[in-house]
């Protein structure tokens, strides 16, 4: 079982859990707005903070200010266990595809302070 788990932006279609489950069911993947984390409408900052304080890797599509709030929290001697950024140009099953093998193939460690943008393949 791989030690990744994912934190879904409150932007990033649910339809994306289902499908990620679908292909492992033993997969944590959570959303915004779910019970114990950040609520729709928290502030990205606060967001990043959650998933350094709960070693979650962030999914997003956020590409235009999560740079910037990745900076900012890095520079408050912070840390983040990731963010992946989605690719408008993917496939919804290409992005599966590629959450799918980063959470089977990859260790936390690989994406700390990062954003990796999609695709990784």
């Amino acid at each position: 079982m791989s030690e990744i788990r994912y934190l879904l932006d409150e932007n990033v279609d649910p339809a994306f859990r289902a499908a990620l489950l679908q292909q492992d069911p033993t997969m944590i993947v959570w959303k915004i707005g779910d019970p114990g984390v950040p609520s729709t409408g928290t502030k990205d900052p606060e967001v990043l903070d959650w998933c350094e304080d709960n070693t979650f890797l962030l999914v997003t599509n956020n590409r235009k200010s999560m740079p910037e709030h990745l900076t900012d929290h890095l520079a408050k001697g912070r840390h983040i266990p990731g963010i992946l950024e989605l690719n408008p140009n993917l496939s919804f099953g290409e992005t599966v595809e590629d959450l799918v093998l980063i959470w089977g193939a990859s260790a936390p460690h690989e994406y700390q302070d990062l954003i990796l943008y999609l695709p990784v393949s």
